[in-house]
């Protein structure tokens, strides 16, 4: 019998993000997916090594590669859309919930349990989803950074937006704070100040 999963996953980099914007160089979700499960890793990291936790980076960094697969389905829906009031969120939730189920049952059953904890929350690694969450406001923000660094002036008030939310999750979350002292600032440099 043939699976559809890994080559519907692998779709992924058909879809672009940030639609509604003129984009320097556009940004597709296996890109973003990437960069958010390397930071969501470090913020794991940070938590573990500086502040005595015990977080599973590695699970993180799955749950960062796949956080937006249901956008495979849905496509990416524009922020001012999906967050316009409570009603709209609840009702892209439970759609992205969907999508989530049918990319599993493309799945063989014998394999459906390993991703189970990874497309869905689970209240055993609530931090690390709570992580990668924050990793993708901060991949947001670099990517307003980003734009912003080559005259691109489209992404002044995602920028400004971006920074007051990331700015919320740095009093909550200690990880989220070292890695905007620590590693943000390095964005903004170019390749020969690296």
């Amino acid at each position: 019998m043939d699976y559809n999963f890994y080559a519907t996953i692998s779709r992924m980099k058909y879809i672009d993000r940030w639609a509604l914007m003129r984009n320097t160089r556009q940004e597709n979700l296996s890109e973003h997916s990437l960069e958010v499960a390397m930071i969501a890793h470090a913020l794991c990291v940070i938590g573990n090594t500086r502040y005595g936790k015990d977080l599973d980076a590695e699970h993180a960094a799955m749950i960062g590669i796949y956080h937006d697969a249901s956008e495979i389905i849905t496509g990416d829906m524009p922020t001012p859309i999906k967050y316009y009031n409570k009603d709209i969120k609840d009702a892209f939730k439970d759609i992205e919930r969907e999508a989530n189920t049918k990319l599993l049952s493309k799945l063989p059953d014998d394999l459906k349990e390993a991703y189970q904890n990874i497309f869905f929350k689970e209240d055993s690694h609530a931090y690390e989803w709570r992580l990668v969450k924050a990793a993708d406001k901060l991949s947001a923000l670099i990517k307003c950074m980003e734009e912003e660094k080559t005259g691109n002036r489209e992404f002044v008030k995602a920028r400004e937006a971006s920074e007051k939310i990331v700015a919320g999750l740095s009093e909550e979350l200690p990880e989220v704070s070292d890695f905007i002292r620590d590693f943000l600032p390095a964005f903004g440099k170019t390749l020969d100040e690296l």
